[in-house]
């Protein structure tokens, strides 16, 4: 996937969302942009990863009866780094392997590409704070 015009990365978050009944670490997606805010995120064992806008989002949370958890915003010092991380990422398929390359790891990739520090050190959401 790659758009044609870079995303708004001054207004970037990490999303936690609650899992499901298997999964007590929740859920993380990558919030980027703010009125019409774009959300990307990786689920399944080797699946690409996908984004929605805001009505996507809401649907995703109606649909997977998930609640937002918390929202913590993510400095990005390198906007051009993020992007260029993103869209590597969005264009292949994810190893998704529970807890070692996870949601929250490819929530990190993106972020520390774009010089940010933050992370997990679990990669559990609901066990850490994304700092």
């Amino acid at each position: 996937m790659c758009l044609p015009q870079a995303f708004d990365w001054a207004n970037t978050a990490a999303v936690v969302v609650s899992g499901d009944r298997w999964n007590p670490c929740g859920h993380m997606l990558l919030k980027v942009g703010d009125g019409g805010p774009f959300y990307f995120h990786v689920a399944g064992p080797y699946m690409r990863p996908h984004f929605m806008r805001e009505l996507g989002f809401r649907r995703y949370l109606r649909e997977n009866r998930k609640t937002v958890l918390s929202q913590r915003s993510v400095k990005i010092t390198r906007p051009d780094a993020a992007q260029f991380k993103l869209d590597q990422l969005m264009s292949k398929k994810w190893l998704w392997l529970m807890a070692p390359n996870n949601c929250a790891s490819f929530l990190e990739e993106v972020v520390q590409a774009g010089g940010s520090t933050a992370g997990l050190y679990l990669n559990c959401p609901t066990l850490e704070r994304f700092k």
